[in-house]
């Protein structure tokens, strides 16, 4: 069943399960914070604190909201990772992070050809500034050509790129204006190009300026972009909190109904105002800690090798999705939700096991759906 703990001393999953049903029942406002979790788990997470009138947050939110904020306020173009790969003649490489988002980035996208029944097009890959060295871990089969090395120019680089693209004057930028043109007029000769971002890497108005871009070169040709998600399962917890509630994660259940606010319930936020005096802690994919110092009681169900600077009130040891259990949750390759099989499946308690328990000490309530 895996380990657990109370104030730091060893306790059996029973023991430290009812406890935090205690610590829980005795909140008037908990946050469920990281959750870094399958669905199964997410959907676990949102009953438990639906029941409580707990807010829930995701511990990779922020670079949720940079990619949604513009989807929201200004509307994005996008594509799927396998109608990129096939069809995408013309990749746009954009910014820091992207392997790291994405490990089968080169495998799966940066491929040296096009689908066969997309005509078998030799891919142009050009990376605006990754960051020295990164074009490199592309792989000998494919190859890219950096524009720009320095991350904190590309704002700069790319405002000055949109503006070349539009046919107006640019003025003095980071880059030779010859590199600046020469990359507007290979982006309009796209067949099908594919902007590739990490939004854990920009911010959103860089972001904004990316997706009118894309707009603008559909004035000329085919072009859409490809976001890539943040770790832990955030596109899936995305999702999830959309079919449950209605909102992204940053929703609350005080009032009758889900309430979202990005600021309001902002895990960290809520920690450091005092405003918050419980947190569920998941975080089932590694061994993550929260970023805040406050003392607050917390009841963490984390992967094994947790290091905390103080012991916790309770901590559950739990397994890893697609590792130690079943799970379903959100795929880079094809951009959706899928089933993610565990090769050798452990004892280890999954997240939605673990908050079932929890939720048959409590008094009453909604149960997981």
């Amino acid at each position: 069943m895996g380990h657990a703990w109370i104030d730091g001393k060893p306790a059996t999953i029973d023991a430290a399960t009812t406890e935090a049903a205690k610590v829980l029942a005795a909140s008037r406002f908990p946050v469920v914070a990281g959750l870094g979790t399958d669905i199964a788990g997410a959907r676990a997470a949102i009953a438990l604190a639906q029941r409580l009138g707990a807010a829930v947050d995701h511990m990779n939110a922020d670079a949720v909201f940079n990619d949604l904020d513009v989807l929201r306020e200004a509307g994005m173009m996008v594509t799927t990772p396998t109608e990129a790969r096939a069809r995408g003649d013309t990749l746009l490489l954009v910014g820091t992070g992207l392997v790291s988002a994405w490990p089968e980035l080169p495998q799966r996208l940066c491929t040296s050809r096009t689908a066969p029944d997309a005509g078998g097009a030799v891919r142009r890959i050009f990376w605006l500034c990754p960051g020295a060295g990164d074009e490199r871990v592309l792989g000998a089969d494919a190859e890219a050509t950096a524009i720009g090395h320095d991350p904190g120019d590309l704002p700069v680089v790319l405002a000055a790129l949109r503006t070349r693209i539009a046919g107006r004057p640019v003025g003095r930028t980071p880059l030779p204006a010859t590199s600046i043109d020469a990359l507007a007029a290979d982006l309009q000769t796209a067949r099908f190009g594919v902007a590739v971002w990490s939004a854990a890497e920009l911010d959103a108005l860089t972001i904004e300026m990316l997706c009118g871009m894309v707009k603008d070169l559909n004035a000329r040709t085919r072009f859409t972009g490809l976001p890539l998600a943040a770790g832990d399962n955030a596109a899936g917890i995305l999702q999830a909190c959309g079919w449950l509630t209605g909102f992204p994660m940053r929703t609350a259940f005080g009032r009758s109904r889900p309430d979202h606010d990005p600021w309001r319930f902002d895990a960290r936020r809520l920690v450091a105002s005092g405003e918050a005096d419980c947190v569920v802690w998941i975080s089932a994919y590694r061994a993550a800690t929260p970023e805040w110092t406050r003392d607050i009681p917390m009841i963490a169900l984390t992967a094994p090798g947790a290091r905390w600077r103080r012991p916790v009130r309770v901590q559950i040891e739990v397994g890893r999705p697609g590792v130690d259990h079943d799970a379903v949750e959100y795929l880079a390759a094809t951009g959706a939700l899928a089933p993610a099989m565990a090769a050798k499946p452990s004892e280890a308690a999954s997240v939605a096991r673990v908050i079932s328990g929890i939720a048959a000490v409590l008094s009453a309530g909604a149960q997981p759906c």
